[in-house]
């Protein structure tokens, strides 16, 4: 048996191993796509399992996540800082090997995949970063691959045609995937559901295709070294392969989701050559194997070439992406106060002036760039040039497009924002989530809304999106009320490091406040603050955000004349406001005052902020198709049923 396949041998009992151990787990794909591994990792990937993550390294990505055990398997024998007592300890609390591989979390892991099809879309995010990279940069500073295996799962699901279909229109000639063809999924043969020609489908988007066996590392070699000398279009390489293979349930949806079973287990050991008696077992030709090519070596060149490059300060602060120093450094634009202007557009504004202080900065739109206030004028990424390039045409891809985003953002160096209207978060939800538990710095750009955008009706009109977006651990979802907060909705955005931002702007124009005369808008910051306040203990607060502030202010104007004193809070940002002190909290939402939420969404979630005993004014039905004021009047989005409300509140 030679290094390989003793490689391969190791890797397929470890596979085994952990998932009995587990009870749970996926052990099918580790050992059909062992080879494909095995071969990428040896004689293609260039890294160094001491420093996983030096900016000019290969990327590899396992979309077909659930077969984790494959990657684990990998890196441990590759050097990296997974030991065998993680193997061990494979999907069990605390672990460094959970179910499925999560970026941050295990060293070596370049992406949380799991998900089907979000691997193959973050991979092309990936490609798009590091091609503009290594044009706008030279390749003495980025000159990199980007792998990945894909499953059939991946292929199915429709992102994975999004993806494919932007990376073949872009030449993304850096970005080989290598399929596992094994033509079976959870509920038995791929034949049931799945049979079009999948390498037509591909080569149809402009990639280069072929097809080998996925159990010949010779074979699977020469395809690599092939798709890699197609440096203007993306590959992919069908790898027909055995699922489990080597088990006697080998080929069939059996060895997919769940344990062989002890039996099995040790009959498929004898088979391989390994003593079924033992478990965990590590092969040190295996481990030998892949160190040799694993190394500090293409590392050490690299950092020399920084070192000597001229532009090397500048591109240092880049990969760092400090937020602070970044806010300072633009030149924000100024918005008179009385002028209506709409936030989508005080958004683009703030944009411009965004990315002439930041190289890092790039993104586009799912095909609505005029009107998400994205479309500022800027050269775009073509097939042929990438040079220079700051904005990104996406198509009516927004599934595509935030995986994309989280696969720049993954990779370094960019910063990036993507955009679309506020109801179309759906399609795009999977992937935003994994922004959220990758916590990475992606900024969201989502106009239109609300019900406000009037004629095109309850399509189009998002009721319940901002509860949804809400609703994902860690986003930060800020709905400015005029320009000056939308500014401070930016700064928040490129101050965060630690996960997404959604900026959620309208289509109508809104009054931009006169500062001397409410609160200053730096409380934006805090998530919410005081705008203007009752001449004396206020009687009731009205919280509001975005295009309600202006109502609460005059709701407040309308009680001030009925004898009721109303203080009016801005909450751009909810959860920059729950991260505030209890204090300062207290001090924005006093206790015992009763309040108010105005908001034109959904009033779900609201009672954390007005208590049991509060009221929302909010709409928790669809909209309609008629112009945004007649909606307001429908809807109850005016003064008059603002006090009606806060008068009922107050028992008069």
């Amino acid at each position: 048996m030679d290094a390989h396949q003793r490689t391969v041998t190791t890797i397929k009992g470890l596979a085994m191993d952990a998932v009995e151990a587990a009870k749970s787990g996926h052990p099918g794909m580790p050992m059909g796509a062992a080879d494909m591994g095995v071969v990428l990792f040896r004689r293609f990937l260039k890294h160094d399992p001491a420093d996983p993550t030096w900016f000019d390294r290969d990327r590899f990505i396992l979309s077909a996540g659930h077969g984790s055990m494959l990657i684990y398997s990998l890196l441990h024998l590759s050097g990296y800082d997974l030991s065998l007592d993680d193997l061990k300890a494979f999907r069990q609390w605390g672990s460094r090997t959970p179910g499925h591989p999560e970026h941050g979390h295990t060293p070596g892991v370049e992406t949380t995949t799991g998900p089907l099809g979000q691997g193959f879309a973050t991979g092309v995010g990936m490609a798009i970063a590091e091609r503009w990279m290594r044009e706008t940069w030279g390749a003495d500073l980025c000159d990199h691959w980007i792998y990945a295996i894909v499953s059939d799962g991946d292929l199915m699901e429709g992102i994975s045609s999004e993806a494919g279909s932007l990376a073949g229109h872009l030449g993304l000639g850096r970005l080989v995937y290598l399929y596992d063809d094994n033509e079976i999924s959870i509920d038995g043969s791929t034949g049931l559901a799945f049979t079009e020609d999948r390498l037509a489908r591909f080569a149809a988007f402009g990639w280069h295709v072929q097809a080998v066996d996925g159990h010949d590392p010779e074979a699977i070699a020469a395809a690599v070294e092939a798709a890699r000398a197609e440096t203007d279009r993306p590959s992919l390489i069908a790898c027909r392969t055995v699922i489990g293979q080597g088990s006697a349930k080998e080929g069939t949806s059996a060895t997919h989701g769940a344990p062989l079973g002890a039996e099995d287990v040790a009959a498929t050991k004898a088979r391989l050559g390994l003593d079924p008696a033992r478990t965990f077992v590590v092969d040190p030709v295996a481990a030998q194997y892949l160190r040799e090519h694993a190394g500090a070596s293409a590392r050490g060149a690299w950092q020399a070439r920084l070192s000597a490059h001229p532009d090397r300060a500048r591109f240092e602060a880049m990969l760092a992406g400090d937020g602070e120093a970044l806010v300072d450094a633009v030149a924000w634009p100024d918005f008179p106060a009385g002028k209506g202007i709409a936030s989508r557009k005080a958004s683009a504004a703030c944009l411009k002036a965004i990315v002439a202080a930041a190289p890092q900065v790039l993104g586009g739109s799912a095909d609505l760039a005029g009107s998400n206030g994205v479309g500022i004028g800027l050269p775009s990424l073509s097939p042929t040039d990438f040079a220079g390039a700051r904005t990104v045409h996406f198509g009516v891809r927004e599934h595509a497009m935030a995986a994309a985003a989280n696969g720049m953002a993954l990779h370094g160096g960019v910063l990036p924002y993507v955009a679309t209207f506020l109801i179309f978060h759906d399609y795009m939800r999977p992937a935003v989530r994994l922004s959220c538990l990758m916590k990475q710095r992606v900024v969201y750009v989502y106009s239109h809304d609300s019900f406000h955008l009037g004629e095109d009706g309850p399509t189009h009109q998002p009721i319940e999106t901002l509860l949804a977006l809400r609703s994902i651990p860690d986003m930060h979802v800020f709905r400015p009320a005029d320009a000056a907060e939308t500014i401070e909705g930016w700064k928040a955005a490129l101050r965060r490091t630690d996960g997404p931002t959604a900026l959620v702007l309208t289509r109508q124009d809104l009054p931009t406040l006169d500062r001397s005369v409410v609160g200053a808008v730096e409380g934006a910051a805090r998530g919410a603050y005081v705008l203007a306040d009752a001449a004396r203990i206020p009687d009731v607060v009205l919280i509001a955000t975005g295009s309600e502030v202006p109502l609460a202010l005059e709701a407040r104007d309308a009680l001030k004349a009925l004898d009721v004193e109303a203080r009016v809070v801005s909450a751009p940002c909810l959860e920059l406001f729950a991260a505030q002190t209890a204090t300062y909290r207290a001090e924005v939402l006093p206790a015992g005052v009763p309040r108010v939420s105005i908001e034109a969404g959904s009033t779900l979630g609201w009672h954390r902020w007005v208590g049991e005993d509060g009221a929302t004014v909010g709409i928790d039905h669809f909209g309609a198709s008629a112009p945004a004021e007649v909606l307001a009047e429908k809807f109850g989005f005016t003064a008059a049923h603002v006090v009606e409300v806060v008068e009922e509140l107050l028992g008069r």
